[in-house]
């Protein structure tokens, strides 16, 4: 819900906002977005990217005929990355009962946009119980990297824009679909849900569709559906 506030600060909010907004005549992703305005918080929600620690996720699926298993713990650690305390997210992602990923995720909310910024993520892929690469890590502030949104403060269905902006290594960006989904999964029912498709330039043909419910957050990721959330 939005209180009255003054003009001046709602002509604020619009330059904030407007790089999330894509013009009809130009379809392009937007990678440059105003943090110098930002008051940065480690701690907090988006409508659909929760960043209390405690909270978690649980997605499966099949893949290959393997069940898939990803787990999404927001820690109660943080870590500066490029100026800027973010909070840790860590995802673990099994196949078949085997460890495959584990990734440590730094995220931010900026006040007063509320968009979620992505500084980067550390990675250790296993084969066999053992580390055998950090494909994908990468930090803001290191060999042109930059941050990306990884969820807009304003859902706004057309917007385009980077969630990772890490030159040759990862440039994930993001399309709103639909903000008013329907899911069912195995943890529940959701209404309201925001449809994204994710796209990134160094794989042309890939595409990945993930919806979110509000105040819960990620409920489908490909062919990954909501088993558990924590209560909120």
């Amino acid at each position: 819900m939005l209180r009255p506030i003054h003009l001046r600060v709602v002509v604020f909010l619009a330059t904030l906002l407007f790089p999330l907004m894509a013009p009809a005549h130009n379809p392009a992703f937007t990678d440059t977005f105003r943090i110098g305005d930002c008051s940065f918080v480690s701690r907090g929600s988006n409508p659909y990217f929760i960043l209390q620690p405690g909270f978690k996720l649980i997605l499966e699926g099949e893949e290959d005929g393997e069940l898939v298993r990803l787990e999404i713990t927001v820690l109660d650690q943080t870590r500066v990355v490029a100026g800027v305390t973010t909070r840790i997210v860590e995802e673990r992602e099994t196949h078949g009962g085997e460890l495959v990923e584990v990734s440590r995720n730094f995220f931010a909310i900026c006040r007063p946009t509320n968009n979620v910024f992505y500084f980067g993520e550390d990675v250790d892929i296993y084969e066999n119980g053992v580390v055998v690469s950090h494909e994908g890590a990468w930090r803001a502030g290191v060999n042109g990297a930059r941050p990306g949104i990884i969820m807009p403060g304003t859902q706004l269905i057309g917007a385009r824009y980077f969630q990772e902006i890490a030159p040759n290594v990862a440039l994930d960006r993001a399309e709103i679909l639909s903000v008013t989904g329907t899911l069912t999964t195995p943890a529940g029912s959701f209404t309201k849900v925001l449809i994204t498709e994710e796209t990134t330039p160094l794989e042309p043909n890939a595409r990945e569709v993930k919806q979110y419910a509000p105040w819960v957050g990620l409920i489908q990721d490909g062919p990954l559906h909501l088993v558990f959330h924590t209560p909120r």
